[in-house]
């Protein structure tokens, strides 16, 4: 079978670092942000036409909804599946410097010590409403790292 190429798959590692969330970049800078509202609004449309139980969505891990409790922010936006409460921000923090499990950030405050520095930090926010366990990936973007850091320069 001479001429006959193998094709060999190597398997993908999904990481958590900030590099995953970068995209292409630009001259140094990071990509920016990415959204996860239509994904979102896919699922709460599936709900609403009977397609998806409540059972499916709303299926928060007991730490994440004692996070959205005790530390989450509140929001103004009512929850999709049971309309009775607020949905609280719950900001979760990967990178160097920080446990393989991330950290949960508790405050403005804690967010700023923690990016403070030259290292560029994945952060994730998760909406959770602490009375249906509605929880959903919001949004995910890099942050903290140096002004230098971030114009490109070395």
């Amino acid at each position: 079978m001479a001429g006959r190429q193998t094709l060999r798959y190597h398997a993908a590692v999904m990481s958590f670092r900030p590099e995953t969330l970068r995209g292409a970049l630009d001259q140094g800078r990071l990509a920016g942000q990415i959204d996860y509202r239509l994904a979102r609004n896919a699922l709460v449309r599936e709900f609403h036409k009977g397609r998806l139980s409540r059972l499916d969505l709303c299926d928060a891990h007991p730490d994440l909804l004692r996070a959205a409790i005790n530390v989450g922010e509140d929001s103004r936006e009512d929850c999709p599946i049971c309309a009775e409460t607020k949905v609280r921000l719950v900001s979760y923090l990967f990178g160097p410097r920080l446990p393989p499990s991330g950290t949960c950030v508790s405050s403005k405050r804690e967010m700023a010590r923690l990016t403070r520095g030259t290292k560029d930090l994945a952060c994730y926010v998760v909406e959770v409403c602490p009375n249906c366990s509605w929880n959903h990936l919001a949004q995910a973007f890099t942050i903290g790292g140096s002004a230098k850091a971030r114009s490109g320069s070395s």
